[in-house]
């Protein structure tokens, strides 16, 4: 997601948001990360499979399964895994080279935002914020780096 916005004072700023698989590291979070790989979801949705092919195979002739009762297996089959996707943290960056007399120097903030859906309306934020002041909002998610 690129947007190109123009500030008040003449400089062209870049807004581009792109999803990150992992989370990012923070020194909050290094004690407490302790899983070292994916084995455990792994043998957890291995199980969940087999114990449902068994249901499936044991089942007997006479039993009559509600047609809903299937949509709503696969509803609940896929609640984790679309809400792990809606919830990947975003890298939001705005950055600028400055203006063409060089009176004001180039920038670049950075931050992140968790969520899809938050992404899209944290960057018409930052656009007008940068379109209004001159620069992203400090107390948004977005920081300046050196």
């Amino acid at each position: 997601m690129n947007r190109l916005v123009q500030g008040s004072d003449g400089r062209e700023w870049v807004i581009r948001a792109q999803m990150e698989w992992r989370k990012p590291a923070t020194a909050d979070d290094f004690e407490h990360d302790v899983a070292a790989n994916h084995t455990p979801g792994i043998v957890m949705m291995a199980l969940a499979l087999g114990l449902g092919v068994i249901l499936l195979v044991w089942m007997p002739e006479d039993v009559v399964v509600p047609q809903w009762v299937p949509l709503a297996l696969l509803l609940l089959a896929l609640f984790f895994p679309l809400r792990w996707v809606l919830r990947r943290p975003w890298t939001v960056v705005a950055e600028t080279e400055g203006d063409a007399t060089g009176e004001r120097p180039s920038e670049r903030w950075v931050g992140t935002v968790i969520g899809m859906f938050n992404v899209r309306g944290e960057v018409m934020r930052i656009a007008k914020s940068i379109h209004k002041h001159d620069l992203p909002d400090f107390d948004g998610p977005l920081h300046p780096v050196e």
